[in-house]
């Protein structure tokens, strides 16, 4: 089996309903994102796939949420923009996007010292 991992970034604001600390007011992040993509089988050229191919997707699901109001973006204007939701979201759209490879997990930090691993 081959695991393969792609990075991306984006950048948002969002209110954490509920949240009795700091986060229940506005603030931001630059948020981190890697995704880890498994496969079995080698292409003609050797590849489970082009890296260019699995940056452009990831890149295409980041760009949904990149510089937004998460809480004004679906789903999240009906599910609490919290990290764990963004991973799982990521994780699905992503798993969608890559077929019929396997998604293996996906890597969300809001900061350098804070990250949520979501998997199945």
């Amino acid at each position: 089996m081959f695991e393969l991992s792609v990075k991306g970034d984006f950048a948002a604001s969002h209110v954490l309903k509920g949240h009795k600390g700091k986060c229940r007011n506005l603030h931001g992040h630059t948020w981190k994102v890697e995704a880890v993509v498994v496969g079995h089988k080698l292409n003609a050229m050797g590849m489970v796939m082009d890296f260019s191919v699995l940056k452009e997707r990831l890149k295409m699901i980041l760009e949904r949420v990149d510089h937004t109001h998460l809480n004004n973006v679906p789903p999240f204007d009906r599910v609490n923009p919290t990290t764990e939701n963004l991973a799982k979201y990521i994780f699905d759209e992503f798993s969608k996007e890559c077929r019929p490879l396997k998604i293996r997990k996906v890597t969300v930090w809001e900061s350098e010292n804070a990250s949520i691993t979501y998997h199945r």
